[in-house]
């Protein structure tokens, strides 16, 4: 049952650890400023030296939304909560334009949490919001399954057959590797928080767009106010709740295997026990085989079902040399081996601060690079002295090839990390299906292959004593 009472601040924030601060997305609507005032209620009486700071993102897209910003700051100053407004500035794309929008906003929310060193960034996603997100999945999940196989390969950004996108939004998102993303009204209905807000007697703005059925959200919105739609939100909810629970433990079976039959046994190449074929749970190793093709490809998004099920089923049947989302699956008498292949790879760019290179490695600079390039190693895999052991020698080479070196004045100057490279250059592994953004729903296996490759460690989710899996 949803709890409606109008002090609701305890039941939804009290799990939550407020040590580092946080940020609160306010766009003046009811959902997020119903958000800001009961996180304010809650930090006053819980935590009053947490500091918490609103920021609201105008991302320019319509005359009132300047104005919109300014209520909010006047809320703020009302109530003496901190805030700012950050402006989406730059082109904006033609098509797309919802997708774009939300990316920016989440990157000025990180941005804002970054500079001020608070830890956490809370937004106003309510009941509402994870049903419309269900049913605009299934919908499109109908769309894919009446189209042919390469269609639906070219949407493998949306929600996959195995269910993943049907739960919705997560409780907790990782952003970019380091910023926690909560959505503690996930359980709330906008409708219980307007009540709130109108017992404070409180307003807010009411965007246009959220009735524009141009847009796909909208349009469904409005479709959810006949007689069924009650119903069909209840349903949706439900099944967010049940695909979740399903994912988390797809998640947990898939990491369970990864640690088991996965090793790297060196730079760009992972080798898989031929025993993940024969462990009894296909779908977990399905999954997991996904997620090591994105990772070890540097793909935002894993790889079709359909096409990974079948590779999997080669798999079973014998030796075969295949390439799917980037990377060459090269099974042999000495294991399974993964590694990038070797088309597409960057061409030699100047090494810049934060780049996320090939979608496999995140490049930090600790001081100035000088003139260093960074470019694949390519030929000059083939010098190093590969030493002998279970892992072919060629394919070793192969793996190296694609991974990054460090160059100058046309010499390969070694690879980050290397005792001979200059050590200003770090050029560390990324999950690449989860760099960007890490659902809680996925934080077992995005664990496990981190500890494969040697990325940087998940940081832990700010919930005291509860999981937001």
């Amino acid at each position: 049952m949803l709890d409606t009472e109008p002090d609701l601040s305890k039941s939804l924030f009290l799990h939550i650890d407020f040590t580092s601060g946080a940020v609160a997305a306010v766009s003046g609507g009811s959902d997020s400023t119903a958000l800001l005032l009961l996180l304010k209620h809650h930090l006053d009486r819980s935590a009053p030296a947490t500091k918490l700071l609103a920021v609201t993102i105008d991302h320019g897209l319509r005359p009132g939304s300047a104005a919109e910003a300014q209520a909010v700051a006047r809320l703020c100053a009302t109530h003496a909560i901190a805030h700012r407004i950050l402006t989406w500035s730059g082109p904006k794309p033609s098509t797309g334009l919802p997708a774009a929008a939300r990316e920016a906003r989440y990157r000025l929310l990180a941005e804002a949490a970054q500079a001020e060193g608070l830890g956490l960034i809370l937004t106003g996603h309510t009941a509402d919001d994870q049903a419309e997100t269900v049913l605009m999945r299934q919908v499109r999940n109908d769309r894919l399954a009446r189209k042919e196989g390469l269609a639906r390969d070219e949407a493998r950004g949306h929600a996959d057959t195995a269910g993943r996108g049907l739960a919705g939004m997560a409780p907790a998102t990782l952003y970019d590797w380091r910023s926690w993303i909560l959505r503690p009204l996930l359980g709330m209905r906008r409708a219980a928080l307007r009540d709130v807000l109108r017992r404070q007697d409180v307003d807010w703005a009411d965007d246009p767009t959220n009735v524009d059925e141009t847009f796909e959200r909208p349009r469904l919105r409005a479709a959810l106010t006949d007689r069924g739609g009650v119903q069909r939100v209840d349903n949706a909810l439900a099944l967010a709740a049940q695909e979740g629970s399903a994912r988390r433990q797809l998640g947990l079976a898939a990491a369970d295997l990864i640690r088991r039959f996965a090793i790297q046994p060196a730079a760009g190449l992972i080798r898989l026990d031929p025993g993940l074929l024969n462990a009894g749970e296909d779908r977990a190793a399905v999954y997991a085989l996904r997620i090591l093709l994105a990772t070890t490809g540097g793909i935002a998004f894993l790889p079709d079902q359909a096409r990974s099920e079948a590779l999997f089923a080669r798999l079973k049947t014998g030796f075969l040399c295949a390439t799917l989302s980037r990377t060459v699956v090269d099974c042999r008498r000495a294991g399974i081996f993964l590694r990038r292949e070797a088309r597409g790879l960057p061409p030699a760019a100047a090494v810049t601060q934060g780049t996320l290179w090939d979608g496999r490695r995140r490049i930090t600079l600790n001081n100035s690079s000088g003139a260093l390039l960074i470019a694949p190693f390519g030929a000059a895999a083939k010098r190093p002295a590969i030493g002998e052991g279970e892992t072919p020698p060629s394919l070793m080479r192969a793996a190296l090839a694609a991974e990054p070196a460090l160059w100058q004045a046309g010499e390969c100057v070694g690879l980050p990390g290397d005792i001979r490279a200059p050590a200003v250059v770090e050029a560390r592994p990324v999950v690449a299906p989860f760099a960007r953004f890490l659902p809680s729903f996925d934080l077992a296996p995005a664990r496990a292959v981190a500890g494969l490759i040697g990325a940087a460690t998940v940081p832990p989710l700010p919930f005291s004593g509860h999981s937001a899996g």
